[in-house]
C-alpha cells in the first residue's frame, strides 16, 4: 500500500503568468530539431555505442534530415573524443549538418573539448550547469553568485578560444540543468548574463537551452515556464529558445507540444525517446503528431521501419510493439467493431481528400507501412477483420449472410486453436468449408444447349456413381437444379451472387467467384465456386451449397 503521499510529496507550486497566451496558439511550424542519440541517448544504454555503430546511427540521422546532431561528449572519454576526430577528419559530415558537443561547465573540459573540434566547418558548443536550489546546496556547495559566475566564464572562456579557431563556425549553447526545479527570477538572470557574456546577436544567435532535466510538474506548467522565460528575456532577438524534456512523467511530448506553444524554437531529444531514466522527448512522435496536424516536420520518417531496424540495431534496445507510429501492433486491429470501422473507413477514403479513417490518426501508407498489417484476426475480432483479410489478400468480396456464417466458424477455430489466424489460415479454411465440398455430390462436367428454355447436360458423382442428368430452366442454374431432381435431390436457390477475383479483377488472370444459398424445408446452406468461367463457378457453388446442406441436415438427402 503506497503511503499518504501528502506526507510526503508537495504540488509543484504553479507559475504566476496572468495573460499567458500559449492555450490560444497552434504549431504552425515545425521547430529546429536536434537530435541527442549520440550523447545523451548512447550514455544511458547498458552498452554504449562503439565507433562502428555510432557512425551507422549519424548517417542514419543525416538521412532522416536532422541538421544539428550532438555527437558527443568528448570530455568524458577518449571514446567520444576520438568519434568527434573520426566525424571531422574522416570527412562524414554533410555540408549542410552542423555536429554539436557536451561539456560541463569547467574549464579543462571546456579546453579539451575545443580540441575535439578542431578543424571542423561548423560546431555547436554545449555548456552545461545545473542551477537550482538541490543542486546548489546538495551536489554543487555554491550559492546562486558562484552557479552565475560559473555560467558566464565558461561562455566566455569558449568565446576566448573560439576566436583561436577562425576558420569555423561556432555556435554556443547553453543549458541551465535543471531549469524546471530552479526559481525562475535566477533562471532569467542566468539567462541574460550569459546572453551577455556570448556577445549574441540577431545573426550570431545563443541557444538558449530550457530543459525539463527531471520532469517534475504538468506539462502545462512547463509551458508556463517557457512561456514566464520567453516574455521576459532581455535581448530574445538575440537567442534561440531550446528545449529538452525527459520523460519522467511519461509527458514529454506534450510538454514538447505546449512549449512549443509558448515560444520555444528547437527541440532536442532522441529517436524513440532513449535517454536515462524514462528516456528523452521522442522526436519520432512528435515529429508525426506535427504531421497529422497538417505541419510538414521537415523529417523523413517514409521508411519508418528502417528506422527502426537501425536503432535497434544501434543501441541494443527494442522498440515495444505499442510503440506510437512504429510498434508492430500500432496499425493493428483485432477487436471486431474497430475492424468493421477501419474496413468501412479505408473503403471510404477518396484519393487527395483528407485523411479521415477511423482509429487510424495517420495514413501507414505514408510512413511504408502495408495495409495488410491494420487488420488481423483473432478471438476478439469480427465479421469486419475477416471479411477485410479476404477481400485485400485474395480478392474474394464475401455476401453478408455468408460472412456471418462463415465468422461462426472462423470463431470456433480461434477459440479452439487460440492466438491470431492470419489471411492464409482464414483461406484455407474457406476453401475446406466451401469450395472442396465433394460429398456426397461431385461436379464433373457440363454442356449448355438451347431448346424452349435453358438446357443442361450435367455430369455429376453422386454416391461414387457418376450420372449424366438433364435439366431444363430459365437459366443454366434453374436447369442444374431441375437436373438434380433426378437424382431425388429437391431443393430451392434463395441468393445468388457473382464476383470477379484476380488481378485488379479484370483480364486474363481475373477469376469469376459464385456464392449461392439453397433451401429446403429441412434448413439452408451457402456454397461457393471459383472458376474461370462464371457459369462453371455457378454450378460448383451450387453442388458446394447442396453438399453442406446434406451435412447439416441429413434428413434432406438420399443417401
Amino acid at each position: 500500500m503506497l503511503t499518504n503521499p501528502a506526507c510526503k510529496y508537495a504540488p509543484f507550486p504553479p507559475v504566476r503568468l496572468t495573460h499567458r497566451q500559449w492555450p490560444n496558439r497552434t504549431i504552425t511550424a515545425p521547430p529546429i530539431w536536434m537530435s541527442t542519440d549520440l550523447r545523451d541517448g548512447n550514455q544511458a544504454l547498458f552498452e554504449p555505442m562503439d565507433g562502428v555503430r555510432k557512425l551507422q546511427l549519424f548517417r542514419a540521422l543525416c538521412d532522416i534530415g536532422f541538421k544539428e546532431i550532438e555527437v558527443a561528449f568528448p570530455s568524458a572519454s577518449e571514446t567520444d573524443f576520438d568519434f568527434v576526430r573520426l566525424l571531422i577528419e574522416g570527412n562524414h559530415i554533410p555540408s549542410d549538418v552542423t555536429i554539436a558537443v557536451l561539456t560541463h561547465a569547467r574549464a579543462p573540459l571546456i579546453r579539451r573539448t575545443l580540441e575535439a573540434l578542431k578543424d571542423a566547418r561548423r560546431a555547436i558548443v554545449h555548456i552545461v550547469n545545473a542551477t537550482s536550489k538541490p543542486f546548489r546546496d546538495m551536489v554543487l556547495g555554491m550559492d546562486q553568485a558562484a552557479v552565475l559566475a560559473m555560467a558566464t566564464s565558461s561562455v566566455e572562456l569558449v568565446k576566448q578560444l573560439s576566436t583561436e579557431q577562425p576558420d569555423t563556425d561556432w555556435t554556443i549553447e547553453y543549458s541551465l540543468e535543471t531549469f524546471t526545479a530552479t526559481e525562475l527570477d535566477f533562471a532569467l538572470e542566468v539567462a541574460n548574463a550569459v546572453t551577455a557574456a556570448s556577445v549574441a546577436t540577431p545573426t550570431q544567435r545563443l541557444i538558449l537551452n530550457l530543459p525539463a532535466s527531471v520532469e517534475v510538474t504538468t506539462p502545462n506548467v512547463y509551458a508556463d515556464q517557457i512561456e514566464w522565460m520567453h516574455c521576459r528575456l532581455a535581448k530574445r532577438d538575440c537567442i534561440v529558445l531550446s528545449i529538452h524534456p525527459h520523460n519522467d512523467r511519461g509527458t514529454a511530448v506534450a510538454a514538447a507540444e505546449l512549449a512549443l506553444m509558448a515560444g520555444a524554437e528547437r527541440v532536442e531529444g532522441c529517436l524513440f525517446g532513449n535517454g536515462e531514466r524514462t528516456g528523452n522527448v521522442d522526436l519520432v512522435t512528435l515529429a508525426l503528431n506535427l504531421y497529422t496536424q497538417g505541419v510538414s516536420p521537415g523529417l523523413d520518417f517514409s521508411n519508418i521501419n528502417a528506422v527502426l531496424r537501425i536503432v535497434e540495431e544501434c543501441t541494443q534496445l527494442p522498440i515495444s510493439a505499442r510503440h506510437p507510429y512504429v510498434g508492430d501492433l500500432v496499425f493493428t486491429a483485432f477487436s471486431g467493431s474497430h475492424q468493421d470501422a477501419i474496413k468501412k473507413g479505408l473503403a471510404a477514403q477518396q484519393p487527395d481528400f483528407l485523411w479521415n479513417v477511423p482509429y487510424l490518426p495517420i495514413d501507414p501508407a505514408d510512413l511504408g507501412r502495408s495495409y495488410e498489417s491494420v487488420i488481423r484476426v483473432n478471438s476478439q475480432s469480427g465479421k469486419g477483420g475477416i471479411s477485410y483479410l479476404l477481400e485485400n489478400t485474395y480478392g474474394v468480396c464475401l455476401p453478408r449472410r455468408l460472412l456471418v456464417e462463415f465468422s461462426c466458424l472462423v470463431q470456433r477455430h480461434v477459440d479452439h486453436q487460440g492466438g491470431e489466424i492470419v489471411a492464409a489460415d482464414l483461406w484455407r479454411l474457406f476453401t475446406e468449408a466451401y469450395l472442396e465440398t465433394t460429398h456426397p455430390l461431385r461436379y464433373i462436367k457440363h454442356q449448355i444447349f438451347e431448346c424452349d428454355a435453358q438446357g443442361i447436360h450435367l455430369t455429376v458423382e453422386w454416391a461414387g456413381a457418376t450420372h449424366l442428368l438433364c435439366g431444363e430452366g430459365n437459366g443454366p442454374i434453374d436447369a442444374a437444379v431441375h437436373a438434380l431432381q433426378n437424382l431425388g435431390v429437391h431443393i430451392q436457390v434463395q441468393s445468388y451472387e457473382e464476383r470477379s477475383i484476380g488481378k485488379n479483377a479484370v483480364g486474363s488472370d481475373a477469376r469469376a467467384c459464385a456464392f449461392l444459398e439453397v433451401a429446403t424445408e429441412n434448413g439452408k446452406a451457402y456454397g461457393a465456386g471459383i472458376d474461370v468461367n462464371i457459369v462453371t463457378a455457378s454450378l460448383k457453388a451450387l453442388v458446394s451449397a447442396t453438399n453442406r446442406l446434406a451435412a447439416h441436415t441429413l434428413t434432406a438427402m438420399p443417401t
